[in-house]
């Protein structure tokens, strides 16, 4: 099993950046794919990024594309999510999610999950 931490969250005005990190304990961290969602207010769960185990394989939402930039270090057993030119939409909960295997975009993919930290965008 692995265990995970996230940070990073907080208010930011529309066009700011926030770096989210993700830690885990547990198993090795690189035996998981990892990936960050979101949940907005009165919204279901969405995928925003994904990385397999070794970095070598990301992959994001149309909506945060070229805005967004998720990143591993195995020997720092983090993932951080950069997220840049924030915008009012990208207000939501968000999540790091956990896998032994690079799963997809749906959320029920995934075995293990942090806690949320909230990120909010004033326009």
């Amino acid at each position: 099993q692995v265990q995970l931490v996230v940070s990073g969250g907080g208010l930011v005005q529309a066009g700011g950046s926030l770096r989210l990190s993700c830690a885990a304990s547990g198993r090795t961290f690189s035996s998981y794919a990892m990936a960050w969602f979101r949940q907005g207010p009165g919204k279901e769960r969405e995928f925003v990024a994904r990385i397999s185990r070794s970095g070598g394989i990301t992959s994001y939402a149309d909506s945060v594309k070229s805005r967004f930039t998720i990143s591993r270090d195995n020997a720092k057993n983090t993932v951080n999510l950069q997220m840049n030119s924030l915008k009012s939409e990208d207000t939501a909960l968000y999540y790091c999610a956990a896998d032994s295997t690079l799963r997809g975009t749906w959320a029920g993919e995934y075995a293990y999950w942090g806690q949320g930290t909230q990120v909010t965008v004033s326009s």
